[in-house]
């Protein structure tokens, strides 16, 4: 199956490129990559909390794609998939640590551009003092996403920093729409207190939150741009 979101304006869709790479062709793997690179690198950075680590996850979401392209079977999008690969790693890895709590995260994620909901298009109008204040807001947000269990995060990270839909943020994690509902909520519940005056006061859940119908609370606050590039020699 291959959905519109699939196709490039020009030259192979990924899921032909997918399919090419199966067959052997050593370049097309790179070329879905490079197409899909900047979003796959956000969702690791925010899910993992610092670019070393997200780095290091990326790297074995895409090593682990590379080597199972074969079992690709065409029900979801080729962009779904390669998410939910990511995502997968950076839960491994997360779950694995025991240490390196207290690392420092990125003061600023500026400098990864054109890309989806994270692109703030005001950011150069800011003045010095405007600035500061965001830095310190993409701070206090990424700090605080570290205190949450990692699926809470990865949901969180998928729906309200990325911008995807439920139903698109549950195919990428393998879980129910209501399961991702459900962790988003409580992770900000959790958030709102941290955040103070960055998250509005939640309301109390509707009874059939497990069910799937969407609770009402207001979205993680967006931050800026990842810092720094991700590895490229895949």
């Amino acid at each position: 199956m291959t959905s519109a979101s699939d196709a490039a304006p020009t030259g192979a869709s990924d899921a032909e490129l997918l399919a090419r790479h199966v067959q052997g062709d050593p370049d097309a793997f790179g070329e879905l990559f490079a197409r899909h690179r900047d979003r796959l690198w956000a969702v690791a950075v925010r899910t993992m909390g610092n670019p070393e680590d997200a780095a290091d996850g990326l790297q074995e979401a895409m090593i682990a794609a590379f080597r199972r392209a074969g079992s690709f079977r065409g029900d979801a999008a080729v962009t779904t998939w390669l998410h939910r690969v990511v995502v997968n790693a950076c839960l491994d890895r997360l779950r694995a640590m025991t240490v390196r709590r207290a690392e420092a995260l990125p003061d600023d994620l500026e400098e990864r551009a054109d890309r989806g909901s994270l692109v703030s298009s005001t950011d150069a109008e800011l003045d010095p003092a405007e600035l500061a204040v965001a830095d310190e807001r993409r701070r206090l947000v990424l700090e605080a996403l570290r205190t949450l269990a990692p699926d809470q995060r990865a949901a969180l990270v998928l729906v309200d920093m990325e911008g995807y839909p439920v139903a698109e943020a549950a195919a990428m994690l393998g879980v129910a729409e209501g399961t991702v509902k459900s962790r988003c909520f409580r992770g900000r519940a959790k958030l709102a207190p941290l955040l103070g005056l960055l998250a509005p006061r939640l309301t109390e859940p509707p009874d059939d939150v497990s069910s799937g119908n969407p609770p009402v609370a207001a979205d993680v606050p967006i931050t800026g741009r990842p810092r720094g590039s991700p590895p490229t020699n895949l």
